[in-house]
């Protein structure tokens, strides 16, 4: 109680002499703090935590002997003189970290440290240092990193380096944790109030500063980051998330403010086409910069600053000032997309790499044009013309219109190559269909598709019917509905095939005698939507012309008055296979299943005999000679034992055929069939055209002969770019047919004849 007397009667006799509360020692272990309220609580030295977080509103008791306080008027201490001593506290802790003889700090060397901030940041002016400090707290990390940080890892290499940097960046966190503590009275109060940047995060951000030096023209030592932020790609295994997070998110941020401290000066000092020239400059220095120490995944981040929307908005002022920036825009990204197409043929790589590429490309630039340029119709133009120059080239051998169609087959099909969600299913179908619009022969894409489209509905390889109705009316919105109007009715088609198989087995199973003994699945179609097909009387085994009489008599029930016509080049056939050593499933076509029958009847058949039991064509029965003798499945052998099929070989059944598997599929070589989609297409482009043409002359009764090419051009762009030798010919035929005539006074006009 006597102490708490004394420090009663020591406040009353200081109070107009105290602001505030101060910190004063009770004992070498103990402080006394005391708050505004003269509230007492004792706080040992040893509790650093507790020591740092006193403040202008406690103050404790330092230096007492035998009750008696004094208190010495504080005198004020100079930058220099604080700082020197501060230094001594910094290097003695840099000593302790690098492992010197020095000894551990004592709860009075970090009083001493801490009140020498708190009496420098709390002095009059023109004495108060609070910024100098908080500016020299920052250069004491700096001076740490370039004088023993990092001539450290200069040193060391490979897995060394490693170990150092990882014991570099430990003991630089400890650092941190011990200056923060010692400039604590920073944070609390200048800091806050000025709304800078924490004493932690300029600790941290030390690095990204020497990549804001090097911006700035000074010599760093590029070989050395490299091999750092190396280390943060290489620790993710795969993943960018110890890069992004633990270093680019920061180096963006300062980028962000570097630059737009920089541009802010721009505008004020310099013409427009001087900006333009610096931040031109920028860009191609931020590029340079990727390729010698950041990683490529931070090159679009880096150029992603607002130095295209504020250029946007600067050239939008002048008249017609944006015209020569979109233009600049359309070659920039005309080059990046024939890179992707010489990239592709160089390397002979997956298409489907390449389109996905193509994707990214259109995802990436159309970013910028809604964003910095405003959505700008003049950008999108210059967006739509780039895509068009390179998106219409194709790649080794293989049209624009074929790529789209064979990775939209790979999404949809079951089994394909990559496994996405729905979701992303449906966001890579509206992609595609986007870049589609850059296409001129979308019309050979629809033929594409739609071939394709039959293979996964007659086959059982869709993955999803929702997907595959969600695609055509992505088409339909886009193109309208003659462009997916017979796919649609393809996928109708299905759906009333389904039906009407169940209505087949309960036909069926109410006429048990009709049943062929051979489980039966009939796909009907309708002639006109689905790609044509060839049609051969293939000669069927006895067992497949009772099932064929069978469905016949039950359509019959259901219609009078359609003709069904089989196509067994679309069959498929699953059949026994009784071999020696086991039983094996064998999955074929209907024309190999009809091939391998023969030989229950006969031990060995000539190529001539099976030709003509079957009735097939010498190209079919090649194909499926082929597939089941000298391929991977040899059902047959062949004599001669060659890999060619030729009229004057021998084939027998293979009894010893055996494979570790009980079901094999046996795949038929598929046809080469560009040639006939290219048939298909130009005769479904002549229909077109005669179209286009009767609907124009129809609306004008008589027209020139120019003005009728160039409104059908218009007419039929969106589709396809019709030739106009083509539309001129189809003028001929349409005049040969009587739907037109020439004018008998002026032959450049036309008349349409009702």
């Amino acid at each position: 109680m006597d102490i708490i007397r004394s420090i009663r009667r020591f406040s009353r006799k200081q109070e107009n002499h105290i602001k505030g509360e101060r910190e004063i020692h009770i004992s070498p272990d103990t402080l006394l703090v005391i708050n505004g309220s003269w509230q007492l609580r004792l706080v040992p030295l040893s509790d650093l935590d507790s020591l740092i977080t006193l403040s202008a509103n406690s103050f404790a008791l330092r230096d007492f002997t035998d009750i008696e306080i004094t208190m010495n008027q504080r005198s004020t201490i100079d930058l220099k003189h604080g700082w020197d001593f501060m230094q001594r506290g910094i290097t003695k802790l840099k000593n302790i970290l690098e492992g010197l003889p020095e000894p551990q700090f004592s709860s009075e060397d970090y009083m001493m440290l801490y009140t020498t901030i708190y009496n420098m940041c709390t002095q009059n002016p023109p004495h108060n240092y609070s910024q100098q400090l908080y500016d020299k707290y920052r250069e004491a990390f700096e001076v740490y990193i370039t004088t023993m940080v990092l001539p450290s890892l200069r040193e060391k290499h490979d897995e060394f380096m490693l170990r150092e940097l990882v014991k570099r960046w430990s003991n630089h966190k400890v650092m941190i944790r011990w200056l923060s503590r010692l400039f604590h009275f920073l944070d609390r109060y200048f800091i806050a109030r000025k709304s800078l940047p924490n004493l932690n995060e300029v600790g941290l951000t030390c690095f990204c500063d020497q990549i804001d030096q090097e911006r700035e023209g000074e010599q760093i030592d590029r070989a050395l980051l490299k091999n750092v932020l190396d280390i943060f790609v290489e620790i993710g295994m795969g993943s960018m998330d110890k890069y992004e997070n633990d270093f680019e998110d920061a180096m963006l941020k300062d980028i962000a403010a570097y630059y737009s401290c920089k541009a802010s000066n721009w505008i004020l000092e310099d013409s427009y086409p001087d900006y333009m020239l610096k931040a031109e400059k920028c860009l191609k220095r931020e590029k340079d910069r990727v390729s010698h120490y950041l990683h490529s995944s931070s090159v679009t981040k880096l150029l992603e600053v607002e130095d295209l929307s504020r250029m946007y908005r600067l050239f939008s002022k002048i008249p017609r000032g944006l015209d020569p920036v979109a233009n600049i825009f359309k070659q920039h990204v005309t080059a990046e997309g024939t890179a992707l197409v010489k990239q592709a043929e160089d390397a002979a790589s997956n298409k489907k790499v390449f389109v996905r590429k193509v994707i990214e490309l259109h995802d990436k630039y159309l970013a910028y044009v809604n964003n910095c340029f405003q959505n700008s119709t003049l950008f999108h133009k210059a967006l739509k013309e780039a895509f068009e120059l390179f998106c219409n080239k194709g790649v080794t051998g293989s049209s624009s219109t074929e790529l789209l169609a064979t990775f939209c087959d790979d999404i949809l099909k079951k089994g394909g190559s990559e496994k996405f969600s729905d979701d992303a299913i449906e966001e890579m179908l509206e992609k595609v269909v986007k870049l589609l619009a850059y296409i001129s022969d979308k019309d050979s894409f629809a033929e594409l598709y739609r071939i394709k489209l039959a293979r996964r509905l007659l086959f059982g390889n869709s993955a999803n019917d929702e997907h595959e109705r969600s695609v055509l009316t992505k088409l339909k919105q886009q193109y309208g509905g003659q462009f997916t109007s017979k796919m649609e009715r393809m996928v109708t088609d299905l759906t009333l095939a389904r039906e009407n198989q169940a209505s087949f087995e309960e036909y069926l199973s109410n006429n048990p005698i009709a049943n062929p003994g051979i489980d039966l699945t009939v796909t009907v179609l309708t002639t006109g939507f689905w790609p044509s097909y060839k049609s051969f009387d293939l000669n069927l085994p006895a067992e497949m012309v009772r099932c064929v009489e069978v469905f016949e008599e039950f359509y019959q029930t259901k219609t009078k008055h359609r003709n069904l016509t089989w196509l067994y080049s679309l069959g498929t056939c699953n059949i026994n296979g009784n071999f020696e050593q086991k039983t094996i499933e064998l999955v074929v076509t209907t024309y190999q299943a009809s091939a391998l029958l023969l030989f229950n009847a006969s031990d060995r058949l000539s190529y001539q005999e099976i030709m003509t039991q079957l009735n097939l064509s010498d190209d079919d029965v090649v194909r499926l000679l082929h597939s089941i003798s000298c391929a991977k499945y040899k059902i047959l052998n062949k004599e001669p034992s060659t890999k060619t099929i030729f009229p004057t070989d021998v084939f027998e059944f293979n009894s010893k055929f055996t494979d570790k598997m009980r079901r094999i599929k046996i795949p038929l070589p598929p046809v080469d069939e560009k040639k006939k989609i290219i048939e298909d297409v130009d005769k479904d482009r002549r229909y077109a055209i005669d179209a286009s043409i009767v609907r124009i002359m129809k609306s004008h009764k008589v027209l020139a002969h120019q003005q009728l090419v160039v409104e059908c051009l218009q007419q039929l762009g969106r589709i396809f770019k019709p030739d106009v030798k083509a539309i001129k010919k189809r003028i001929e035929d349409l005049i040969s047919r009587e739907y037109l005539e020439r004018d008998k006074d002026n032959p450049n006009f036309y008349k349409y004849l009702a």
